[in-house]
């Protein structure tokens, strides 16, 4: 077994110097960002695209990540396994998921390469499948309670509240579970309430209806630019309405690769995401963005990516090119931007109203980007400037280890910002100083 490893590792190394003489003419890129972003020319790079990802180090003794001027932050628990996404309940208990890539079946030597550099990175290997809750009983900002709620559900991410009802989307269902404010464990299996297919983008992230009649999943693409088809992504690549009175759904906005983050902005009281765009045009193209959500929107993928630019490696639908909606927002080439959640103003000192962003970082570019919790001002319903970063130095800074990687972002019931890290295995808690 030992061959296929490092012959893999060798193929990834191979790869990386490649696209280091690929881009060293390409002179200094300005980072694709805001709501008019200038995103460079595609530059097709065939069937062995950008490979180049830190390898995982995590954090030892008290090094943690760099708050923004006016804030700090404390590690709220540490110790967990590749924690994902954070949810907080009434009470104030804190969700986590814990959960992360299946291990694959690789069909080419990039595939073997891609796989070796992400398990090196800590992006995939023996999923925890289980959804923990953590308790700061005494208030001091650090969860000295820690139980497991829900085991054994496959590739756990989203999680939502609606009454007494707990919502969990898995990467092959949305299921739900009776749940009392206080339990610590649910021990009887979740009811199935939506089939869902499992592989490719795996997580399927849950926000329910300000009226709690309805769950929003989101559900990532099988593939880059449906390399497999477009029938092999039938109700992929999509947000899902479920309605849970009837138990029927339908898709609510398509054309988005991979939507993670959701989140309501309370102005306009629209529905709000975080999508990672397609691989292989570019460190810079297209840029991952965030973008409202309209009832029946199409966003693009894989025809053409922000205002209607066609990817001429997809056999083209010049009517579905037609109806793109343009995103709102560019977060940047491959910042793989994950986490959503809205703050209200003064949230953080310094900060006005808008979103935090965790950007988990990229893997498929000559220089890293992402490897930050962000923000994104709003006014009047609508993101403008440009986005400020709430903590940073995830990265050493030869870009060779990752201490962390930023995902799942939540609000506290205090109103600290929590922030799940699944590299260093840690979910922290940022405040004012």
């Amino acid at each position: 077994m030992a061959e296929p490893s490092l012959f893999a590792r060798f193929v990834a190394l191979v790869g990386g110097i490649a696209v280091a003489v690929r881009h060293a003419g390409d002179g200094p890129r300005q980072p694709a960002y805001g709501t008019r972003p200038a995103i460079p020319d595609p530059k097709p790079q065939g069937k062995i695209p950008t490979l180049k990802m830190p390898t995982a180090k995590g954090w030892e003794g008290d090094h943690r990540p760099t708050p923004a001027a006016g804030l700090k932050v404390n590690a709220f628990a540490k110790g967990l396994v590749h924690p994902r996404n954070v949810y907080v309940l009434p009470n104030g208990d804190v969700l986590v998921a814990e959960s992360m890539g299946e291990d694959g079946k690789p069909s080419s030597l990039f595939d073997r390469a891609m796989a070796a550099t992400m398990k090196r990175a800590k992006a995939r290997g023996q999923s925890p499948n289980r959804v923990t809750l953590l308790r700061d009983a005494d208030g001091d900002g650090v969860a000295e309670e820690r139980h497991v709620l829900i085991e054994n559900v496959r590739q756990p991410f989203g999680m939502a509240l609606i009454g007494d009802i707990l919502y969990v989307g898995a990467s092959d269902a949305v299921l739900s579970y009776d749940y009392q404010q206080g339990m610590t464990k649910i021990t009887a299996p979740g009811r199935k309430l939506m089939d869902l297919v499992p592989g490719g983008h795996w997580t399927r992230n849950l926000i329910a209806s300000h009226d709690g009649t309805k769950l929003y999943v989101a559900v990532g693409s099988l593939s880059n630019i449906a390399d497999q088809g477009m029938a092999a992504e039938e109700n992929r690549a999509c947000i899902h309405e479920l309605d849970l009175a009837t138990g029927t759904s339908r898709i609510f906005g398509a054309g988005l690769r991979n939507p993670v983050g959701m989140a309501w902005e309370p102005e306009g009281g629209h529905l709000w995401t975080v999508v990672n765009e397609r691989d292989g045009l570019g460190d810079e193209t297209p840029p991952d963005y965030l973008t409202s959500v309209v009832d029946g929107g199409f966003y693009g993928w894989p025809y053409c990516y922000w205002d209607r630019v066609v990817d001429d490696r997809v056999p083209q639908d010049a009517a579905k090119v037609a109806s793109a909606l343009q995103p709102d927002y560019a977060l940047g080439g491959h910042t793989a931007s994950l986490g959503l959640c809205w703050l209200p103003a003064g949230t953080l000192p310094g900060f006005p109203q808008g979103m935090a962003i965790g950007q988990h970082g990229s893997w498929n570019r000559s220089k890293l980007s992402g490897y930050k919790l962000a923000f994104v001002e709003f006014q009047n319903g609508k993101p403008v400037g440009m986005p400020r970063e709430i903590l940073t130095d995830f990265l050493s800074a030869d870009e060779k280890y990752s201490f962390g990687r930023p995902v799942g972002v939540a609000l506290a019931r205090d109103g600290a910002v929590l922030m799940a890290d699944d590299v260093g295995d840690v979910i922290w808690r940022v405040t004012g100083a």
